[in-house]
């Protein structure tokens, strides 16, 4: 056999390279392989971490809701302790994404960076979403409404069932659910109706001028003071508070507690509409009179001409 110093030199030449080639392609094939291996191995312990973080962060909720449950300020306000939970779940949800994304290879200083690079443009694009955020927080803090009260935003009015991060959500009385964003929640007047302990009824009669006014509130007066909902301090009150077209118009005001409020004031419109017609007090109902336009009378029309006879 002819050693390779018996060979031509360019035939030794490509020889050496070929052999070159294949250890180089050996090299790269067995760098993937451990590269691929190594990958698979991170994006395993990321999902594992990924599936970690998601029972840890309902764990945590839980948690903080049973430790801070027993804090007096948080037990008598679901609003703030709702809030607070949630807080605490999205702080772990971040911690484990950060997680995740460290194990993958990724350098969470140089995200953090393109963040910060970008925050002009994440801000603009995602305003409405932040000011509900920020709503939220201030809503927080103002506190004009808890979960449980009822609530009336620009002539929406509805039980206060949740208050997240970004908006508000209400039951109304047909069992509507109603999400309205914190951020305009904020912006628009909130009158809430049940932030009181006691609530005030007004109702509006109206009786013939030809009634005796003294005799008509004396009888709303007796009906308010004769239900067993109506508290008696303050008194119940009525009075004259219009001259309508065809009616005089008394108003009966009378306090109660909030949770009596609905079926009270049913129980008093019927009451005093009972009482008045057995008073003999007209209730009246407006009345339209057809008057003629103008003052001439239609002209009679002519009286049709005999036909003459052919003779």
């Amino acid at each position: 056999m002819r050693r390779m110093t018996d060979l031509p030199s360019s035939l030794s030449n490509a020889l050496e390279a070929g052999e070159r080639a294949v250890a180089v392609d050996a090299a790269v094939i067995a760098k993937l392989t451990e590269m691929a291996g190594d990958f698979a191995i991170n994006l395993s312990i990321a999902a594992l971490i990924f599936v970690a973080t998601l029972f840890v962060s309902r764990w945590a909720s839980g948690a903080a809701r049973r430790m801070l449950g027993r804090v007096r300020g948080f037990r008598h306000d679901p609003t703030v302790l709702s809030f607070a939970v949630q807080v605490v779940r999205v702080v772990v949800l971040i911690m484990g994404l950060i997680a995740v994304l460290q194990r993958l290879g990724v350098q969470t200083t140089s995200i953090i960076a393109v963040l910060g690079a970008a925050s002009l443009a994440v801000g603009l694009a995602l305003q409405g979403t932040l000011s509900n955020v920020a709503a939220g927080v201030m809503l927080l803090v103002l506190r004009p409404y808890r979960v449980g009260e009822v609530i009336d935003l620009n002539g929406v009015a509805g039980t206060v069932k949740r208050l997240d991060l970004f908006t508000t959500t209400l039951s109304n009385a047909d069992n509507h659910r109603i999400t309205v964003p914190n951020a305009k929640v904020l912006s628009d007047v909130v009158i809430n109706l049940t932030g009181q302990k006691t609530r005030r009824i007004e109702i509006n009669y109206t009786v013939g001028y030809s009634s005796d006014l003294a005799q008509a509130r004396a009888v709303l007066a007796a009906v308010a003071s004769l239900h067993d909902k109506v508290l008696e301090d303050p008194a119940p009150w009525t009075g004259v508070t219009a001259l309508l077209d065809s009616a005089v118009q008394i108003t009966l005001h009378a306090w109660v507690k909030v949770e009596d409020w609905w079926q009270t004031k049913a129980d008093l419109m019927q009451a005093g509409k009972e009482a008045l017609d057995e008073a003999g007090i007209e209730i009246p109902f407006p009345h339209q009179v057809a008057v003629p336009y103008g003052d001439a009378e239609p002209e009679p029309e002519p009286a049709p001409r005999p036909r003459k006879a052919r003779g």
